[in-house]
């Protein structure tokens, strides 16, 4: 009898870690999950299903053999159903997975003076658009390659300079309307169009310029940096999210601070965790954001035509 318990209880401590590991990657894996879906749609579909399987486990329980049946007829379509529905979220989630643990960051071949290059470049043709309040768009490549964007506009292929970039932007001009996409210190292409972004709070504040840069980098790494037409005011949108009211240099030093090889993986820690951009030191300076414009202003003055 004590030989029987003394082996049950060695057996638990060899289980005992295994299990601890176990407990600790679940835990991990929601908590990701639950981060990936934060202020997106997902979240009332994710409510909805946790309904439906609440009333299936409620039929299971009280013997309704043909709600139960229905139910279980049905998941299998809503299986398929869901990877429909879910497939931003999908796409995000597995394009994350594919940068976990990149060294790419270490092997980046742009130097510190092409970085100074093209966030002087962006942020004084920012600048200068802002103050004639002609909307721009211009999107920065980082690790996610843009190609499939690119390829819905120009191919330009040229050096990033000031003047073609507020020329490209001239009002009128056929290629004003789209985006622009930078990778390294040359322009891919201009005119591109973007997805736009589904969160409802953008949906109903900002115009659908703004919504384009939210939704390419929702989805990649990407830097966005809008100037408003209606406003005239300046934006970087990293990972979703938007700040606004820069200047010239404080553009400058946040589009720095982001392009640096050195200073990617702490930045992307620091959007993971949900860490709102304007809290770190570099970002806080500046005057408060002004008062957001009308939905109407917006989606009539403020962005490319879908």
């Amino acid at each position: 009898m004590f030989d029987q318990l003394l082996e049950l209880v060695r057996g638990f401590e060899v289980q005992l870690p295994i299990a601890i590991l176990d407990i600790a990657l679940t835990a991990v894996l929601i908590y990701g999950l639950f981060s990936l879906i934060r202020g997106t749609r997902a979240v009332r579909l994710v409510i909805g299903v946790t309904v439906l399987y609440a009333i299936y486990v409620a039929a299971q329980t009280l013997g309704l053999q043909l709600l139960s049946q229905i139910m279980q007829a049905g998941a299998v379509v809503g299986l398929l159903a869901l990877v429909v529905v879910f497939q931003p979220e999908l796409r995000r989630a597995l394009e994350r997975i594919g940068r976990v643990g990149s060294l790419g960051w270490l092997l980046a071949p742009a130097a510190q003076r092409t970085v100074e290059h093209v966030a002087t470049t962006v942020a004084r043709a920012a600048a200068i658009l802002s103050a004639d309040k002609i909307g721009a768009l211009v999107v920065l490549e980082r690790q996610t390659g843009l190609q499939d964007a690119a390829e819905t506009g120009v191919m330009i292929e040229a050096d990033l300079t000031v003047d073609l970039l507020t020329t490209i932007f001239t009002p009128r001009a056929p290629l004003h309307d789209g985006a622009v996409i930078v990778r390294g210190d040359r322009i891919v292409a201009a005119g591109c169009v973007l997805p736009l972004s589904e969160t409802a709070i953008y949906r109903e504040r900002f115009g659908t310029r703004h919504r384009a840069a939210v939704g390419i980098t929702e989805g990649t790494d990407a830097l966005a940096v809008v100037a408003s037409e209606e406003t005239g005011a300046i934006s970087l949108v990293v990972r979703g999210r938007i700040i606004r009211n820069l200047d010239e240099d404080r553009l400058r030093g946040a589009l720095v601070a982001q392009l640096s090889p050195s200073t990617i993986p702490a930045n992307a820690r620091n959007i993971r965790e949900g860490l709102p951009l304007r809290a770190r030191p570099r970002l806080r300076r500046g005057p408060p954001p002004a008062p957001a414009p009308s939905p109407a202003s917006a989606s009539a003055h403020d962005g490319p035509a879908e």
